[in-house]
């Protein structure tokens, strides 16, 4: 039976799991001690040691494409060989490719072959500018994520996201675009920043139980609490939480995956307070 993204993560829900480890390795921060002889073994040993730490916690891995992409082929090497070990190591967690593509569809069809046949991700994140029609590539294939950015984290979000069209701000605009004429295959989903704690209740509203990524927990500052109450769907599940350097990067030393595991418990067990 082949994997399905929506269906994988009902699953980690069901189990009380809505954790997702960002994997996104900087090279100038991976501890002496995980490093190895050239940048793709690197990264791909370090990669393995935060996943063998905390795949028992977590209900999904996001690895940014952009922190693989700027070494070349190494880089890429070590991001398929990465999806490969979750898929082979840990079946049940699903994979998010973070790559925020956006082109036209000709070209997001050659994307969509990338992300879903060549590194094998489970879903994708997209961004909305160019329209529906051009993700047509993503939202075909049923059993794959197709995660829009609705609101992002950064603090310069509003500037394009909060335009005013027709009485309500663009973002809106798109969490109901995404949750009603973009979602015929029922496999797209929705990004909101945790740093964003009042927009997220407003696309949560909009949205109903669509699956949201919550980016911005951790090294961006985003309040746990509040965004866990905004975001929580009317069955109590519905997201899927990311942290990513504050995870990672929870130490510089040997330990750093022991400190990782740590970082994921606490809050995994903060997520289940509020919940």
């Amino acid at each position: 039976m082949g994997r399905n993204f929506r269906e994988m993560l009902d699953s980690q829900w069901e189990r009380g799991r809505f954790v997702c480890v960002g994997l996104d390795p900087d090279i100038g921060k991976i501890p002496e001690s995980a490093r190895m002889s050239g940048v793709r073994d690197t990264i791909l040993n370090f990669n393995r040691a935060i996943i063998d730490a905390t795949k028992d916690i977590v209900s999904t891995y996001k690895p940014n494409s952009a922190f693989y992409e700027e070494h070349g082929d190494e880089g890429w090497d070590a991001l398929r060989a990465t999806i490969r070990y979750i898929l082979d190591g840990v079946p049940r967690v699903p994979v998010i490719l973070d790559a925020k593509r956006a082109d036209i569809g000709n070209t997001n069809a050659s994307y969509a072959r990338s992300a879903f046949d060549h590194l094998q991700a489970d879903a994708i994140t997209v961004n909305p500018y160019l329209g529906g029609e051009p993700l047509a590539p993503f939202f075909e294939r049923a059993e794959k994520g197709v995660i829009v950015l609705c609101h992002t984290s950064n603090p310069g979000a509003g500037e394009i996201q909060n335009l005013n069209v027709d009485g309500e701000p663009l973002y809106k605009v798109v969490a109901r675009l995404a949750s009603t004429e973009w979602n015929a295959q029922g496999n797209c989903c929705v990004m909101v920043g945790a740093t964003y704690p009042e927009e997220l209740g407003e696309v949560r509203a909009i949205v109903g139980d669509m699956p949201i990524l919550v980016a911005g927990i951790g090294a961006q500052d985003g309040h746990l609490e509040k965004t866990i109450q905004a975001g929580i769907d009317g069955r109590k599940r519905g997201i899927i939480v990311n942290a990513s350097r504050s995870i990672i990067y929870a130490s510089r030393e040997s330990d750093f995956a022991e400190a990782a595991r740590k970082k994921t418990q606490e809050l995994d067990a903060a997520i289940r307070k509020v919940l």
